[in-house]
């Protein structure tokens, strides 16, 4: 019987023990790197971003009182909802509140895994407005 080490990387050793011919062994030693790159590559391609998309902001300038502050009103500053009841710990009627909270505003209307999706209760807010915030809160969340 024949036995070795095989180091694949610094993270992977692959320990054989085995009683086929040399030729053999050398396509079982292939087929195995075969698929450790393979899975390698979906598990890459599988992994999580921190954003859920890719905005471009070029022209794009919302400010508060022009845009974030009815959006906030319409969606989320509802009775019983992100208003003086303060759901989930964020009170979102003032300029100072959202700015605070720009992040998580974005992450969850957005909807990234990781956040509370928002609005809670209706679907998902349109293109352009989800554009609006995240470009607001890129821009420095002008008033």
């Amino acid at each position: 019987m024949k036995s070795g080490i095989f180091m694949v990387s610094h993270n992977f050793l692959i320990v054989y023990a085995s009683s086929e011919k040399p030729s053999v062994m050398k396509n079982t030693i292939k087929l195995s790197l075969a698929l450790l790159v393979v899975s390698s590559v979906f598990m890459v391609s599988c992994s999580k971003t921190s954003t859920a998309t890719t905005t471009d902001c070029t022209g794009v300038a919302p400010t508060y009182n022009a845009d974030i502050k009815a959006i906030m009103t319409a969606n989320c500053t509802l009775s019983g909802c992100h208003n003086s009841s303060a759901a989930g710990g964020y009170n979102l009627t003032t300029y100072e509140a959202c700015k605070n909270a720009k992040d998580k505003i974005v992450g969850s209307v957005q909807h990234v895994s990781g956040y509370q999706a928002m609005p809670q209760g209706s679907g998902k807010l349109d293109d352009s407005t989800i554009t609006k915030i995240f470009c607001w809160a890129q821009n420095g969340c002008m008033q």
